[in-house]
């Protein structure tokens, strides 16, 4: 019966309207390229190719992680690392890599080093070691509106700030009513290190973005972020899980009743059939 063939076909048609959007974390930030080109088919290629993958697979199990992959000479010798937004899970982690990697080998086709800042992660690639190395290049600056902070929002914004820069570890978070700020490291850099860079792009924030609502600052191996009224807070892992849940609840439940309601007109349609044929064979 040809009703049968609708089935699959409806499925699809359901599930495209209720994939979820693209998440947060997917966001571009940044990216760049080396000038310097290798020749494709070239052992460098093998190395960078290398490098993906390790970073791809390491981020199902850690948050950061560093590689080298050694060619045949010194030449073709090429350092990766990635770190993940500290909030994130494993599988988020995962995603946002392996989404990060592909889009940096769109992005950097041939390239001999290349870096990528996703909202939830960061990867980069060399030929030139970069790893244990503390860079406060200014990558990216952003700041919000013109519109200046109440006198109240700006000593809140400040002492979130100072909480940031004192903190130490690689990922913080710091709120002060509806101020929120963020702060992150990569993982090659020691406590110091990171404190160092940290304590730089939050001076740069109050002295570049003055009484923005809102700021963000990227250095080469560090960020902080500030925000009034939550612009760029990030909910907690336990948050977007449950979130997640009950979308997936939502959907499971419509899609349970839509395959319930074909399911019952396939019945009835051979019901009606069993009846059409016994009326005719009766005649």
């Amino acid at each position: 019966m040809r009703i049968f063939h609708l089935l699959p076909f409806l499925i699809l048609m359901f599930l495209s309207f209720t994939t979820p959007s693209t998440s947060s974390t997917d966001s571009f930030i940044f990216g760049g390229c080396s000038q310097v080109k290798f020749l494709p088919g070239s052992d460098y290629e093998n190395q960078v190719n290398s490098i993906f993958t390790s970073l791809a697979n390491s981020a199902m199990f850690t948050s950061y992680n560093n590689f080298t992959s050694q060619g045949s000479s010194s030449q073709d010798t090429v350092y990766g690392l990635f770190q993940c937004r500290g909030d994130l899970n494993s599988g988020q982690c995962s995603r946002c890599v392996a989404l990060a990697v592909s889009r940096l080998g769109t992005l950097c086709v041939n390239s001999a080093g290349g870096a990528l800042q996703l909202d939830g992660c960061f990867i980069k690639y060399d030929n030139l070691t970069f790893l244990g190395v503390e860079d406060k290049t200014v990558v990216l600056k952003k700041c919000g509106p013109s519109t200046e902070l109440t006198s109240d929002a700006l000593t809140r914004r400040d002492a979130v700030l100072a909480y940031l820069g004192a903190s130490t570890g690689s990922y913080k978070v710091s709120s002060s009513g509806n101020v929120y700020g963020v702060a992150q490291c990569t993982g090659d850099l020691s406590m110091s290190e990171c404190q160092d860079c940290v304590s730089d792009a939050i001076q740069r924030l109050k002295t570049e973005c003055g009484g923005a609502n809102w700021g963000d600052m990227y250095l080469a191996k560090c960020y902080a972020r500030y925000s009034e009224g939550g612009d760029h807070s990030h909910g907690g892992k336990d948050d977007d899980h449950n979130k997640n849940d009950e979308e997936i609840q939502k959907t499971l439940a419509i899609l349970v009743g839509l395959i319930a309601g074909v399911a019952l007109i396939i019945i009835f349609i051979s019901f009606l059939s069993k009846v059409c044929r016994k009326h005719k064979e009766g005649k």
